[in-house]
């Protein structure tokens, strides 16, 4: 079994809790729709809250490209979320310009991490809000 799907797994069983390198963080399951493939991929990240929104960053460690799930989204950007016990589809919108750089401050100020991940590679982090969406289809 891969690590994120232990995760995964973890996080259904326990109510969105998870140990390991997650304890005591905020998690949450982002399920995407694959770009090339159609398939359901589902993958555990990181988030901040920013009012009732929800942001995630595609900082992919700080490697050079972005996370598979951020071309997913940007091919179908209606989403499945799962925090603690709650599921629900949301609209991932990806934050450009100033409202970006606004955002990765909100974020840099929750989680330093991220503020690292973005020193470690020349491409700009994304942002991406996930607005809760009632009735999308």
């Amino acid at each position: 079994m891969s690590f994120h799907q232990s995760v995964i797994e973890e996080f259904r069983a326990n109510g969105g809790r998870v140990g390991g390198p997650f304890e005591g963080g905020d998690l949450l399951l982002l399920t995407t729709i694959g770009a090339k493939s159609g398939t359901e991929r589902t993958t555990p990240l990181g988030y901040v809250r920013h009012g009732d929104s929800l942001l995630i960053v595609g900082s992919n460690l700080g490697a050079p490209s972005h996370p598979g799930w951020y071309h997913n989204l940007l091919a179908h950007p209606v989403v499945r979320v799962e925090v603690g016990t709650e599921t629900f589809e949301a609209l991932a919108v990806p934050a450009e310009g100033a409202r970006r750089e606004e955002l990765f401050g909100h974020v840099v100020r929750a989680a330093p991490g991220y503020g690292d991940y973005q020193v470690q590679t020349p491409r700009l982090l994304p942002v991406v809000v996930l607005e809760r969406a009632e009735g999308i289809t």
